[in-house]
């Protein structure tokens, strides 16, 4: 199983999402930033080299979101998502296809990646 971290980071009453590359698997899907823990790491501080590699951005790492296993047809990830805050930076386009700001009402306007449909059901539920 791959140990994966993402980062729930709310503006405004909007929060951020990527759309992934499309040479990579799943590509083009829209997900959360993140990405997998690496040994001798602990998990807020893969996130926060995950953001920074990917977006330029430096987060503060908050409580966990939600936790959930998901398995696809060429790997099983044990999901992470954190609440994070941006401390500096701007997010930038580095790894990502794209990048967009979204309300809780426009998840339905993306194609996201599987593992993420129940924390999205959360998130148009109205969990904070």
């Amino acid at each position: 199983m791959t140990e994966v971290v993402a980062a729930l980071i709310w503006e405004e009453g909007r929060f951020l999402i990527c759309q992934r590359p499309a040479h990579k698997a799943r590509g083009l899907l829209w997900e959360f930033v993140g990405g997998k823990v690496e040994p001798g790491e602990t998990k807020p501080e893969a996130l926060i080299r995950e953001c920074r590699e990917e977006l330029a951005v430096t987060v503060a790492v908050g409580d966990v979101f939600m936790e959930l296993t998901h398995t696809y047809p060429d790997l099983t990830v044990h999901l992470t998502l954190f609440h994070a805050k941006i401390e500096s930076g701007t997010p930038q386009l580095l790894e990502h296809n794209d990048i967009r700001w979204i309300r809780a009402e426009q998840i339905s306007q993306y194609d996201f990646c599987p593992a993420d449909e129940e924390i999205l059901q959360a998130l148009q539920n109205g969990k904070k």
